[in-house]
Parts: structure tokens; sequence; C-alpha cells
């Protein structure tokens, strides 16, 4: 009788057992189907509408249309359109400049440049040693004015003059160049030809402050900062300003090696995922450097350089002078590239610092407020190390807090 019972039992829980496990299958596959008809049904709308406007516009226009650039203004619309203002679409072009650039395939002539907004031409902020540039006597402050038979002045920002002076290494382009005291020189042609591209610059101050330059983070950075701060140390710095204002920080690896560096031993940031997973990005050593230590920057410090400044003043206390930054607090994709040799770049996680909060949309602020007037803004590249009003204040703040 007793058998007869536990086998009854048995069979109903393995019946319950057997309607829970439909149930939770059943609510499961309705939750997916569910999300799998919505989401056909909003590409079928977009598909739809793109469809519309297409064969409004192909019936009815006037002008020719260049399929090319529809194609690539579309997938940028696209990106435009998905609420993630760090997402990027790369042109076929575009990208195989980035490629380029980054294996060494392509090149320019030596400098960095920005477009001035008051002559239009391209300004010289930086001259690279061992360049075509530097070889044939280009000079920080003058101006490229044309490029080929182009002139900079028709060439809408710096990223297309950037683009203009890029070829392979041997081929040739030719420029027209004003000197710093605006004299114009003759035409000169130069070959493209391989030179170092550094991302850390240094110089001592007179009151035995180390001054740290980081225009960019890069591959190279992380061993170009040891190396840069250590000569400075050596050479009896007592303190040392780290200028990240205009750096974008694109690699938050190289970021997280160099502020490894500077700081003691733990959890520098993480990276949290849309499901909410963390995940480490690094553990710092227990290296650590001990001089007072401030990190300068304004509105377009972003990213990794805002990962720098943001572990040095939580890990090791150092202060942040200038402007609010920029509120680049994401994690980005590596570029995916499609069929047709473009490529998109996404936001994939939140960046969290080493106590789990973020500064995305809020930027950094200072510790020390640091703005430039309209008048020093206009003359922001005629300034040097010791004439910054910025970079004085950053000096003056640091070389307080040495005994």
């Amino acid at each position: 009788m007793s058998r007869k019972v536990n086998l009854a039992v048995a069979a109903t829980v393995t019946l319950i057992a057997m309607a829970v496990t439909f149930s939770i299958t059943m609510v499961v596959s309705m939750d997916m189907f569910n999300s799998t008809v919505s989401s056909v049904k909003n590409k079928e709308r977009m598909y739809n509408k793109l469809s519309e406007i297409d064969r409004y516009v192909r019936d009815n226009e006037y002008f020719d249309i260049n399929e090319d650039t529809l194609n690539d203004t579309i997938a940028s619309g696209y990106m435009l359109g998905i609420s993630d203002k760090y997402a990027r679409y790369y042109s076929a072009k575009a990208y195989t400049e980035k490629v380029g650039v980054e294996t060494g395939r392509l090149m320019n002539i030596g400098v960095s440049v920005v477009k001035d907004s008051s002559s239009g031409y391209a300004r010289i902020i930086r001259v690279y040693s061992n360049s075509p540039a530097s070889e044939i006597g280009l000079q920080v402050g003058g101006f490229i004015t044309t490029i080929g038979d182009t002139s900079v002045r028709t060439m809408t920002d710096t990223a297309a003059i950037n683009s203009a002076l890029l070829g392979e290494e041997g081929t040739t382009v030719s420029i027209t160049y004003l000197n710093p005291d605006r004299q114009e020189q003759p035409a000169v042609e130069l070959v493209r030809s391989n030179y170092t591209t550094n991302t850390v610059f240094t110089q001592m101050t007179g009151d035995g402050c180390g001054y740290v330059c980081i225009d960019a983070f890069a591959s190279t950075t992380g061993t170009e900062f040891r190396t840069a701060v250590e000569d400075l140390i050596n050479q009896g710095a007592k303190a040392l300003v780290f200028d990240l204002r205009n750096n974008t920080g694109e690699s938050l690896d190289a970021a997280l090696v160099a502020a490894d560096y500077c700081v003691p031993a733990g959890l520098m940031a993480q990276s949290q995922a849309k499901d909410g997973t963390l995940t480490d990005l690094r553990i710092s050593d227990d290296h650590e450097i001990t001089v007072p230590m401030v990190c300068l920057v304004n509105g377009s410090t972003a990213g990794g350089a805002e990962l720098f400044a943001n572990a040095l003043r939580k890990m090791a206390g150092a202060s942040i002078v200038g402007t609010t930054t920029a509120g680049k607090g994401v994690v980005l994709s590596e570029p995916q590239s499609f069929s047709d040799g473009s490529a998109a770049v996404i936001t994939i996680g939140m960046l969290l610092d080493n106590e789990g909060q973020t500064w995305n949309g809020t930027g950094l602020t200072p510790d020390v407020e640091a703005a430039l007037t309209a008048d020093e803004q206009n003359s922001y590249y005629d300034f040097t190390v010791d004439t910054d009003p910025q970079i004085n204040k950053a000096v003056t703040s640091v070389m307080a807090l040495v005994g």
C-alpha cells in the first residue's frame, strides 16, 4: 500500500514539474516571440519609410543623385538617430584612412594642425622631429595655406586638412606656407616618410615643477609617459602638472597604463554592460608617485583623459585645475567593418571609477577653477608654458602643496 502511495506522489510531483516547466517555457517563448515580432515590425516600418522617400525622390528630383554619398549619409543619419552621441559611422574612405594611419601605411608630413578660425588656414601647433616638415624648417605658429592646388580656406575643418595631408610613404605633396611672422614662403614639395609621433612632451618650470603635456592616449603613451616622469623626477621635480587639455582620450587602455604608474594598488575602473554586468578594466600595482600632482583640464578633456584625471584624484590625492570636462564616461566598441569597407563604432558599456561612480554627461568638476577669458582663448596657441595663464594657475596650485 505504501509503495502505491509513493508512486502516486511521485507521479503527481512529476506532472506538476512538467506543468511548471511547460508554463515557464511558454512564457519565455511568448516573450521571445513578441520581441521578435516587435523588432520585425519596427524594421519593416523603417524600411517602408525609406522606400517611400526614395521612390518619391527618384521620381521627382531634378538633380542627379550620388549613390555613394546618399548611402553614407543614410548610414550617418542612422547613427545620429539611436540616442548614442558617441556612435560614429566611418565611410569607406574615412575608415581606410583611419586604419592606414594606425598601421603606419599612411602618414602626413610631420605636423599637427588645427583649423585657425580667424585666417581659415591650418595653424601648425606641433612639428615632429625627424619628419619631412622639420627637415624643411616648418615652425610651430606658422600656417599652411594651400595643399596641392587647394586652398586650406575651402576645407571645412581640421579633419579635412589632415586628410589632405595624408599619403603613402614615398609620395609627394606640395604646400604653401606662412612662417610665424606671417611672411609667405615659396611653395615646397615634401616627400612623405616615416617619423616618430610622440604624445608626451615635458618641460621643467623655473620653480622646480615638472610640466607634462599629454596630447593623446595612444599605444605608445604608457612608455613615453613613464620615461618622461622619471626624467623629470631625476631632474629634481618637486611636483608634477599633467596637461590634459584638448585630450580626447581615445584609448582607455593607454590612459589606465599611464595612471597606473602614478596611483597606489587598487581597482582603477570598471565597465558596466547594459545588463548590469561589471568588468574590472585594471587593477593597479603598488608603484605610485609621491610628489604632489595636478591635472589641468578643459571642456575638451574627454574619455581616457577624464579617466586618468579622475583616477589620480581619487586614488592618489591629485587636484584638478581648469574647467569642467566633457563628460564622456563610456566604453566604445572596436570598429565594426562592413562589406563595402565602411565601419561603425557604438557605446557598449558605461565607464565607472574605482568607487562605482560615473561622470558621463556631467564631466569632472575642477577643484580649482581656471577659465580663460575670451581674449585668452583667442591667443591659446600663442601661449608658451611660461605665459599660459592656466598652466601658471596649475603650477601655483601644485607648488603650494610642496612641503
